[in-house]
């Protein structure tokens, strides 16, 4: 298949609600060419965000009511975005849809993504791909991160390491060769869920943290985590926020405080990795690279350049990304890379669900 145009869906761990990226691949040369036809983005409301934010406590029963929820919500999404940009369904090859993650464990053998694919397909009548982790975790790897075949493929050139800020913190680089890809830190789920203490939805800006002052001792403690000191493949999981991050921190009062050391603990990661690997050009994405005042605190310590693309690609950059595992699964080439996940072999991942 040359040229295909996929729908990708991303909803990422910072639960903002839906991302849409209608993207056209081309494969006629052997360096695959790429045009974001339309984009959108969807919220979630309260409701539905709630009962995402606790699901990892629901029962067998209560999870499967709302991967159909999910399913439901992600397939009036699709209908609308299809109607609103005026696109022709048949021309669509397939929809690419990463689901919301509710558990990533892959030290147990698993990951669970949900948001129901053949509900999703059966109500937009497009096929539908979804479940990109598992099969990479049976043969052994994390599952993640995915995007950096999509860093490589599609903006090769752009920048010698690609950094994501999204709910976690995760880059990817070449050394020797090889795709080198992991998780960080974590991003904007700690700083979102401080601001929310300050009833705010988001630090805009992080001008909450750039009035706060560093608590240091905190800041050892961050930075003292187990996690830090592992080596590659790794990636997170909120379970692990919850079990080892936020038992750090203080929710009810020093919230400004808080802010800003949460922020400088991402920034010194960050920047820590970028040196360590001899990265000099890193090119960022994500809902964190709108926070002016982060990008400010890893310039401090990173000698390199910043790369900040266009504003489409920095919201909707995952989502394209997944558009393209979609089109590399249709065409039955890998759309994992050992080196990064850890597994045995690369795969072609997903599940195909028809209408």
């Amino acid at each position: 298949m040359e040229r295909l145009e996929i729908i990708g869906l991303m909803s990422g761990t910072s639960l903002d609600g839906l991302d849409v990226a209608h993207v056209m691949f081309d494969f006629t040369d052997q360096k695959v060419q790429f045009e974001i036809l339309n984009t959108g983005h969807y919220p979630y409301d309260e409701s539905l965000k709630t009962q995402l934010e606790n699901a990892v406590n629901f029962s067998l029963g209560a999870m499967e009511i709302l991967n159909k929820e999910l399913g439901n919500f992600y397939s009036d999404c699709v209908n609308h975005f299809i109607s609103k940009k005026n696109i022709d369904s048949s021309t669509i090859a397939a929809i690419a849809c990463h689901g919301q993650t509710i558990l990533h464990q892959p030290a147990n053998g698993f990951t669970l993504q949900i948001g129901c694919g053949t509900t999703l397909a059966v109500k937009t009548n497009i096929k539908v791909i979804n479940d990109f982790r598992t099969k990479d975790i049976v043969l052994g790897g994390q599952g993640a991160p995915l995007v950096p075949i999509g860093d490589f493929d599609l903006f090769e050139g752009k920048a010698d390491a690609f950094l994501n800020i999204g709910g976690f913190c995760n880059i990817s680089f070449k050394t020797k060769n090889q795709v080198t890809a992991f998780d960080i830190c974590p991003g904007n789920l700690p700083l979102n869920r401080l601001a929310n203490s300050k009833g705010v939805e988001f630090d805009k800006n992080g001008e909450i943290a750039r009035g706060g002052e560093i608590n240091f001792f905190l800041l050892d403690l961050l930075n003292s985590l187990d996690y830090y000191a592992q080596s590659g493949p790794k990636s997170l999981g909120t379970e692990w926020l919850e079990e080892s991050f936020y038992p750090l921190l203080k929710f009810d009062k020093e919230i400004e405080s808080n802010l800003r050391t949460v922020t400088e603990h991402i920034a010194t990661q960050i920047s820590a990795i970028l040196q360590k690997n001899g990265l000099k050009r890193v090119m960022l994405s994500g809902g964190g690279t709108k926070n002016q005042y982060l990008v400010e605190r890893i310039q401090s310590y990173f000698d390199g350049e910043i790369v900040l693309p266009e504003e489409e690609i920095i919201d909707y950059k995952e989502a394209l990304i997944f558009a393209y595992l979609g089109a590399l699964y249709l065409n039955n080439k890998p759309n994992t890379i050992a080196s990064v996940t850890g597994a045995s072999r690369p795969s072609v991942s997903g599940v195909l669900h028809t209408p």
